[in-house]
C-alpha cells in the first residue's frame, strides 16, 4: 500500500512540474530558437543529476527516525502550501491556474526580448530554458529524495518520476504544444493531498509514536486530509456567496 502511494505521488507531483516546465521550454523554443533552448534543457538536467548524486548517498546515512522526522515535517511545509493554494483555486478565492496563458505571457516576452547572442547560442533562451527546467526539476529532485529516502526506497519515487518525465515530455514532443488539457488543478490538489498525508504519517513515525496497523494506517489518514480539505472547501464557497449576495444587497 505505501508503495502504491509512494510511486503515484511521485508520478502526479512530477507530472504537474513537468507540464509546467514543459510550457516554458516550449515558449523558449518557439520564441528564440531550439538550439539555445535545448542547450539550457540539457545544462539544467546536467546540474539537477549533479545535486542529486550529491544529495542521495547523503540522505542514506541518517538514521531512519531522524528522516523520517525532518522528511515529514518538510513535506507538510511543502504540501500544505499546495493544498492551501488547491483549496482556494477550488473555492474561488485564487484564479485557476491557466497553462494556455501561460504560455502566451512567456511566447511574448520571448519574442519581445533583446537578442543577446555569444558562443552561438541566444543566451535569453538559453537562460529561460535553463531556468524553468531547473527550479522545477528541483521540486522534481526533492520529491524523489525525500519521499525515497524516508521509505528506504529511492527507486520507487524515481519510477514514479521517470514515468511522468516519460508521459510528459512524449506528447509534448508530439503536439508542440502546451498540455492545456492536463487537468493540473485537480492534480495539484490530489498532490497536496497526498504530500500533506505522508507528512503526518512519516513526521508521527519519525518522533517515536506508532501507528495502528501500521502502512494500513495511511488510508485513515488520507481519508482525513481529505475530508478537511473538502470541509474548507464547501466552507469558502459559502462564505464567498454570502459576501458576494451582501454585496448585491448592498
Amino acid at each position: 500500500m505505501n508503495a502504491a502511494f509512494l510511486v503515484l505521488s511521485a508520478f502526479l507531483a512530477s507530472a504537474v512540474e513537468m507540464v509546467e516546465a514543459l510550457t516554458i521550454v516550449l515558449a523558449a523554443g518557439l520564441g528564440r530558437g531550439w538550439r539555445s533552448s535545448l542547450t539550457g534543457v540539457a545544462a539544467a538536467t546536467l546540474t539537477l543529476a549533479v545535486i542529486v548524486a550529491a544529495l542521495g548517498p547523503a540522505l542514506t546515512i541518517i538514521p531512519l527516525n531522524a528522516l523520517r522526522l525532518v522528511v515529514g515535517w518538510l513535506l507538510l511545509v511543502f504540501g500544505l502550501q499546495w493544498l492551501r493554494k488547491a483549496i482556494l483555486r477550488a473555492s474561488g478565492y485564487k484564479a485557476l491556474h491557466d497553462e494556455d496563458a501561460i504560455f502566451v505571457r512567456e511566447l511574448d516576452q520571448a519574442r519581445t526580448a533583446t537578442r543577446l547572442d555569444g558562443g552561438g547560442l541566444d543566451w535569453y533562451g538559453f537562460t529561460l530554458a535553463f531556468k524553468g527546467v531547473l527550479l522545477e526539476g528541483l521540486e522534481v529532485a526533492f520529491i524523489v529524495l525525500t519521499f525515497g529516502s524516508a521509505q528506504g526506497r529511492i527507486w520507487l519515487a524515481a519510477i514514479g518520476a521517470a514515468a511522468a518525465l516519460v508521459l510528459v515530455a512524449g506528447v509534448g514532443i508530439a503536439v508542440r504544444a502546451p498540455l492545456v488539457r492536463v487537468p493540473e488543478n485537480t492534480m495539484k490538489f490530489a498532490v497536496g493531498i497526498m504530500l500533506t498525508t505522508f507528512g503526518i504519517f512519516w513526521s508521527t513515525e519519525g518522533a517515536g509514536a506508532h501507528w495502528p496497523g501500521a502502512d494500513a494506517s495511511l488510508l485513515g489518514v488520507l481519508a482525513f486530509v481529505i475530508a478537511c480539505s473538502a470541509a474548507f472547501v464547501t466552507l469558502l464557497r459559502r462564505q464567498k456567496l454570502v459576501s458576494a449576495l451582501v454585496g448585491a444587497e448592498a
